[in-house]
């Protein structure tokens, strides 16, 4: 039971919360006045998140190089056009 609560995935799992509830703070203007800022802040948090269950919970971490350096990319690309957005807007 032990090695359960302490696994990488129970502590990947665990930070997935608290930046639910990060992104959520932020999306209901707590912490910052401007609405493009709160967003870019917010879609950041996404990305992270998404990067988390790309690596742990599909299991990318241990996939090829090759397969790793395209999820790691598709998520830098992702972020890079969906800030550019926010803050073009």
């Amino acid at each position: 039971m032990r090695e359960l609560l302490w696994s990488r995935l129970t502590l990947v799992w665990l930070l997935l919360v608290v930046a639910t509830l990060l992104s959520w703070g932020l999306g209901h203007g707590l912490g910052l006045a401007d609405h493009r800022l709160a967003a870019t802040a917010v879609i950041v948090v996404a990305l992270v998140k998404a990067r988390f269950v790309i690596m742990e919970f599909m299991e990318i971490r241990r996939a090829p190089g090759w397969f790793r350096l395209a999820g790691e990319a598709w998520t830098a690309g992702l972020a890079a056009a969906l800030a550019a957005l926010i803050l073009a807007v």
